[in-house]
């Protein structure tokens, strides 16, 4: 079809280099033990609806053993998240001509990807395509000028997704005792983004990534995902893989509340996996602070240096160009490894 990425084409050399053999070979596994899923998982499910001092507890417990978890009754309407999956298969429908010509929305601030360019290895690999959207000012643009997304349907996203991240970074600064004075000075919608995904069916899912594993560089991040799965976590020391779960939300802790938490809360690994005959849908939402950011880590001793939000982001982009990934947060330890 024309609206897909040329991701095979583009992976070709790596599948050659890395295996030794032409792309359309039959007979080449995958012996990697350690990326083999071991057990299924239901991340910690919890209901906002619940009394506070409930799931306030359940939150910051969850946070701190799994980095992530899902909420329910979480105040944003299914026809809401139905119109915006609706809105981003409009998006991805579009001929990949049209879609690789940089800011093809006509939007203030929008980003299409695909795959991993600076892949230097299959495990580097990533079988996706994403469209990055800062959402501040998206209702001044005409809609006549833009193409295939609605402008109402984001803005309503937006407006809906704020509140609810507000209330568990709330929890989960009380916990800490972080000043949420913090957040509120250094977070707001102009740094925030929502990153819509399409994971296409790939013709070799057990020899590349969906997603490669990373761990997120936010604060915090809201998902929302539709049925396939396909979605895995890394949970002492396994890889599992998450039952999606009808109606569900789900939060994972970043980078940066593991630091502004001194390693209390876990921002951990994750994964999308590749599926052969499935197409994958999710929207994700970033809560991230401004660059200029003081990120410093509240308890003694400080696990790690103090640092700003934008000199982490330029060296994520650096080691992501010379080596294919991101390093993180180790970067940032007090004492180097």
């Amino acid at each position: 079809m024309d609206c897909e990425p040329p991701l095979l084409e583009s992976y070709k050399t790596l599948f050659q280099s890395s295996l030794g053999v032409g792309v359309g070979t039959d007979d080449v596994r995958n012996d990697d033990k350690s990326s083999m899923v071991v057990e299924i998982c239901e991340l910690p499910l919890i209901d906002l609806n619940h009394k506070r001092e409930e799931f306030m507890k359940e939150i910051t417990e969850a946070a701190r053993d799994w980095g992530f978890f899902q909420v329910v009754n979480h105040g944003i309407p299914q026809e809401m998240l139905q119109t915006l999956k609706f809105e981003q298969k409009n998006v991805f429908q579009r001929p990949f001509s049209n879609k690789s010509q940089g800011n093809f929305l006509n939007l203030p601030v929008s980003c299409y990807r695909w795959g991993n360019p600076f892949a230097k290895n299959l495990r580097q690999t990533t079988w996706s395509e994403a469209l990055h959207i800062i959402l501040h000012g998206i209702g001044k643009v005409d809609q006549e000028e833009s193409l295939s997304i609605d402008h109402s349907t984001m803005e309503a996203f937006a407006a809906a997704v704020s509140p609810l991240v507000e209330n568990l970074v709330q929890i989960l600064a009380q916990k800490l005792n972080i000043p949420l004075s913090y957040f509120k000075e250094n977070c707001s919608e102009k740094s925030c983004f929502v990153r819509l995904n399409r994971y296409p069916p790939c013709p070799f899912p057990s020899k590349v990534y969906g997603l490669m594993p990373h761990t997120d560089t936010s604060v915090l991040t809201i998902l929302q995902q539709d049925q396939a799965g396909g979605l895995q976590l890394m949970k002492d020391g396994k890889w599992v893989d998450v039952k999606p779960v009808p109606k569900a939300l789900v939060v994972n802790i970043g980078d940066l509340f593991q630091a502004l938490s001194n390693g209390f809360y876990k921002s951990v690994k994750h994964r999308v996996i590749a599926m052969e005959n499935v197409e994958r849908l999710s929207a994700a939402y970033f809560y991230n602070p401004s660059p200029d950011a003081v990120i410093q880590s509240h308890g003694t001793p400080q696990v790690y240096r103090t640092f700003t939000f934008g000199e982490m982001a330029k060296l994520k982009q650096k080691d992501i160009m010379e080596t294919g990934d991101k390093v993180g947060l180790s970067r940032f330890l007090s004492t180097p490894l």
